[in-house]
This record gives C-alpha cells, sequence and structure tokens, in this order.
C-alpha cells in the first residue's frame, strides 16, 4: 500500500482527491508533499500519517533553528535529498527527513555520518519545517565551513563522499565487526559509529557468519514475498533468513557501496564488483555479483578467505597412482597441464596445490587470475581486468616477456588465450591452466573445437585433470552397506570395460557407506575426486589422427584410467564420502 492509499485509509483524503493529487503533483515534478500542500491538509497530519506508515517516529523542529547543528550537513545535500539536521541530544544527531523510504536519501545520510563519526537517529518532520530549515541554509549558505560540494553529484554517480565511503573498505582500511555483530566499526576510531540503517546492520551479521560458518557463496534473493539470504556450505545451499521484502533495495544499494564501482541507480542491468572487510584479525575478499531477476535485483557474494590457506597435494583427494603421475609431470621442464571442470569445483585451488610443490626460489613463477584467491609467497601473482583491456590474452602476451619459468593461468576461455599458453609449452615454459569440460576426455576435443589444431596440442599436453568436489563424512560417521545386490551388479558393470589388470578387487564382505537416517552433523567439509591421464606417444599419434572422445577413452581406458565416478566408488568404500554422491559425478 502507498502512502497515498494510507491516508485515504485514515480519511484524512478521499478517492475522489487522488486523481487531483496525483495531477498536481505531476505539474511539481512528482511533488507530492507540495501537492498536498496545496489542497491545505494540515502539515502536522501528513507528518503524523507518514510516521506511521513509515514506522519511524516523528519530531516538531523548534521555532528558533539550531544553526550550529546545520553546519554538520552540507546544505545541498540537505536540499537534494530532502533531510534537515534539527539538534544534538545526548551526543547524537536528530535528523528530520521527509521521505525515509528514499533509499538514495537514507545512503547519503548514512555517508555523511560516518565520514564524521557522527551518530544519528532519522525522525519524520512536516514540509513546512524542512522548508523553514532549507530558509535558514540560504542565509547562511555561503559562509557553511562544510563545502556542500563534497556530497553533491550528478544524477546516477555517486558523490565524492559516498566513493570515499565505499572506499574505506576496498582500499584496505579495518572495517571489521563489534563482539555483537550489530554495527559496522572502523577501527581507526574509538568511538563506534552508531548507524541507522537496518541494512548496514543485517550485512554485517550475514558477511561474518558466512565467514565463521565456512560459506563458500552467499545468495541474497527476492521471493516476491520476502527476502531470502542463502548460504552455500560444502557445495549445499541452506536457507539463513528471511528478511521482509522491503530491505532488498537496501540491502543491494549497501553492497554496491562497498564496491566503490558499481552504479548505483542501473537496475535494468547485470553488475559484477568486489570489496573487502576486516574480521576476527583477518582480511577477507568478496566478490560481488548483481543480477536483475522479476523480483528485484539479486546478489551473489563470493567468499575468498585467504586464512583458509592452500591444501597440500596429499590433502587434496587425489589417489597415490594420481599422486606420483601429478608430481612427475610438475618436475618437467616444459607442457601444459590442465584442469577442468565446472565453476565452484577446486579447479583453481588444485592449481594452487601444484604451485606449492614448485621451487619458487629457482623458478620465476608467474599467474594470471581472475581474482587472485590467495597470496603464494614467492609468487608473482597478476589479476586480470576485462574492464581496462587487461584479459588473460593480453597478460599472458606481457607475462612471456617476464622471462617466466612456470606460468599459471587461471582460466582459458577463447582461442586467442590458448593459443598463447601452447605457445608458451612449446617455447620452454611449463603452463598450468583450468578449462571448462565435463571430463579429463573432453579436454582434447574442446581444444580442437576452440580452434587449436591437434599437431600443436599433442606435442603440448602433457597431462589432463578433471574434478569434481563430494562432501565427504566426519571420519567414522557414515552408515555401511554390504555390496550385495543391486549394488555389487552396479559395480560390477562400471568396471566391466575395465582390463582385469587394472580392476580393483571387491569381495562381497566389502561395504559402502551411506549416511545414516535422522542423522545430523556427520557431513563436514568436501573431498577432491579426479580422473586423469598422461599423453605418451600413443596418445599423441591418436590426437594428430583422430581427436575424438570416444578414441581418446578406449586409449586411456586400456591403460588402467578410472572415471571420477569409480575413483568415488573407492572413496565410498573407504568411508569417506556416501555412497548418495557417486550419482552426482
Amino acid at each position: 500500500m502507498g502512502f497515498l492509499e494510507k491516508l485515504i485509509e485514515k480519511n484524512i483524503i478521499n478517492r475522489y482527491q487522488l486523481n487531483d493529487i496525483l495531477e498536481k503533483a505531476k505539474e511539481l515534478n512528482g511533488d507530492i508533499d507540495r501537492a498536498l500542500e496545496s489542497f491545505k491538509i494540515p502539515d502536522s497530519v501528513i507528518r503524523s500519517a507518514r510516521a506511521a506508515f513509515f514506522g519511524v517516529p516523528e519530531i516538531e523542529v523548534p521555532d528558533i533553528v539550531n544553526t550550529e547543528v546545520m553546519t554538520l550537513i552540507p546544505a545541498d545535500a540537505a536540499r537534494n535529498y530532502r533531510f534537515a539536521p534539527i539538534l544534538m541530544e545526548n551526543g547524537i544527531l536528530k535528523i528530520g527527513m521527509l521521505d525515509p523510504g528514499n533509499l538514495e536519501a537514507r545512503n547519503a545520510l548514512q555517508f555523511i555520518a560516518s565520514q564524521a563519526n557522527l551518530p544519528f537517529e532519522a525522525y519524520i518532520i512536516s514540509y513546512s519545517d524542512f522548508n523553514r530549515v532549507m530558509a535558514v541554509y540560504s542565509g547562511f549558505e555561503n559562509d557553511m565551513a562544510i563545502q556542500s560540494s563534497s556530497t553533491s553529484a550528478p544524477e546516477g554517480e555517486m558523490s565524492n563522499l559516498e566513493k570515499d565511503a565505499g572506499s574505506a573498505i576496498q582500499q584496505g582500511q579495518d572495517i571489521s565487526f563489534d563482539g555483537s555483530f550489530d554495527v559496522a566499526v572502523q577501527k581507526s576510531d574509538s568511538k563506534k559509529i552508531i548507524e541507522d540503517a537496518p541494512a548496514t546492520k543485517m550485512l554485517a551479521v550475514v558477511l561474518k557468519n558466512a565467514v565463521d560458518g565456512g560459506a563458500s557463496d552467499i545468495h541474497i534473493e527476492p521471493t516476491g514475498s520476502d527476502v531470502r539470504v542463502r548460504y552455500r556450505v560444502d557445495g549445499v545451499l541452506h536457507v539463513s533468513l528471511r528478511t521482509n521484502k522491503n530491505m532488498l533495495d537496501s540491502l543491494i544499494a549497501r553492497l554496491k557501496t562497498m564496491t566503490n564501482t558499481m552504479k548505483l541507480d542501473e537496475k535494468r542491468k547485470p553488475q559484477d564488483g568486489r570489496f573487502m572487510a576486516f574480521t576476527g584479525g583477518r582480511k577477507i575478499d568478496f566478490r560481488l555479483s548483481i543480477l536483475p531477476t522479476f523480483f528485484g535485483e539479486k546478489a551473489v557474494i563470493r567468499v575468498l578467505d585467504p586464512g583458509k590457506g592452500v591444501k597440500s597435494l596429499e590433502d587434496v583427494g587425489l589417489s597415490d597412482d594420481q599422486l606420483v603421475m601429478l608430481r612427475e609431470a610438475l618436475t618437467l621442464p616444459n607442457g601444459l597441464i590442465l584442469v577442468t571442470g565446472p565453476t565452484g569445483s577446486g579447479k583453481t585451488s588444485t592449481l594452487y596445490s601444484m604451485l606449492s610443490e614448485i621451487d619458487k626460489e629457482k623458478l620465476n613463477v608467474v599467474s594470471l587470475e581472475d581474482p587472485v584467491e590467495y597470496n603464494v609467497a614467492g609468487m608473482n601473482q597478476s589479476q586480470v581486468r576485462a574492464e581496462i583491456g587487461y584479459t588473460f590474452a593480453n597478460g599472458l602476451r606481457s607475462i612471456l616477456r617476464q622471462d617466466p619459468d612456470v606460468i599459471m593461468v587461471g582460466e582459458i576461455r577463447d582461442k586467442e588465450t590458448a593459443e598463447l599458453a601452447i605457445q608458451a609449452a612449446l617455447t620452454g615454459h611449463l603452463v598450468l591452466a583450468t578449462l571448462h569440460t565435463n571430463s579429463a576426455i573432453g579436454v582434447v576435443p574442446r581444444l580442437v573445437d576452440m580452434g587449436i589444431d591437434p599437431y600443436l596440442i599433442a606435442p603440448t599436453l602433457a597431462l589432463s585433470i578433471a574434478q569434481r568436489l563430494s562432501r565427504k563424512f566426519i571420519p567414522g560417521k557414515g552408515e555401511a552397506v554390504p555390496v550385495a545386490g543391486a549394488i555389487q551388479v552396479y559395480l560390477e558393470k562400471q568396471f566391466a570395460d575395465l582390463p582385469e589388470q587394472y580392476r580393483p578387487v571387491i569381495h562381497p564382505t566389502d561395504h559402502v557407506y551411506q549416511v545414516p537416517r535422522a542423522a545430523d552433523n556427520v557431513m563436514q567439509g568436501r573431498e577432491g575426486v579426479f580422473e586423469m591421464y598422461r599423453i605418451d606417444r600413443g596418445l599423441q599419434n591418436i590426437i594428430l589422427k583422430e581427436p575424438t572422445e570416444s578414441a581418446i577413452y578406449d586409449y586411456v581406458r586400456a591403460k588402467g584410467m578410472l572415471t571420477m565416478k569409480e575413483q568415488a566408488i573407492l572413496k565410498s568404500l573407504k568411508g569417506v564420502i556416501p555412497w548418495a554422491e557417486i550419482n552426482m559425478l
């Protein structure tokens, strides 16, 4: 229900007057307050109705306006956003607003108060009181100590003050959360900034809980009836809280401001950005994606916690044979090692684990990433920025002039980057990169589809890896199920085309493990599940003659390669992952 409907409900105006008021407001460039004033409706009545509608207390401006507190708020910010400083009481500035539902006004007010380390409280004032304060501003505006230019900005652009507020987080100021996680606090000042905005307080809680709970992603999404916040933990989304749908615009605007790059008034197109914050004494990076949906803008925040560290290769989930194969490839002086899988399958983390095995004292190791997720000592890491033309392809050209020994490319997305990566591998560099395919078998056909000639792939590709992440049990928490009946038939069928000398020995007395019924807290963390094969001379010939998935599969299968699903089966036989996860691979 809109505010005018509320006036009708309270019998302040009638439905016959509504059209006249709207027509008058149209003549006045949409100014409802001036339109209502022209219909001789008492200011105090409108003020009380507005206070009830927004749930904000009302306040009356004293007959003598306090010009001292007016110096705390720039004149044209007050005029543009239609709020006015009223008085200072117990160290808190009381601010009168005409429209607390105006998101831009609330954001501007928060920024001004935070810049001045000034606690404030918002109230509803009448239109005549607002005009009275503006008249006083006009009387001494030229003599004000605070320059209004610091907060005014062209429509659709952030003001300098807004940019400064957003960059406080992005540029590394120590923004953290207080003990109750209710209020954002800037540690550079001992006085806490007590902000009135529920959105700011809610985001403080959401971000803090995401970091503490080990979430990889935060989803803030409108459903039509409310706003839902979900965390992705160990690959699974969980609803954390629901809030009033009226909070959506405030939450999205606050997130956009924190990036210092997104446009507040752009709600029709997707936007991407990033910001950082300190929590628990650690710097946490966040990647933000905004997507317009039917019910409003949806935000997804990727949590990049450097404190989690880089796992060793022994801890990522490789089998013993795979570990040996990968370590042998990492000792090669040149060649291309590709890790494949969908988004969120842990490819980049695996690359970091590989790089932890390389001697960065004797070798020049350079990476090209989007974004840089972990800082690795001894490695030169570079962040691509497509918005300024610094792409993977452009960056790779520059890296090749940096005398590298080992190059990590965060993602091969196009033919140009693929050609440069292969050229680097041909000219004496070891290149580690990721590629989007569904399996290790699909790497060669994918490169061919991108326009890479097979005669370039055959001599450069050294190792093809595919991976997924599976939820895993807390040790000892799985429920054993005997290998019998349908499970035994399934296993026999799965391994039927694998040469017998490579086939794992599975006895009828063996068990797979499932999640116990009505059990809580039996799963924790995720386990990598891999398939991989090395490129030998025989496979090089196949790539040159018949680079198809079926031909490559037949060759590597005959050499004993186990698929990801089969590796998952072996992990379930050991009680590491649930049997149900096998069908997810």
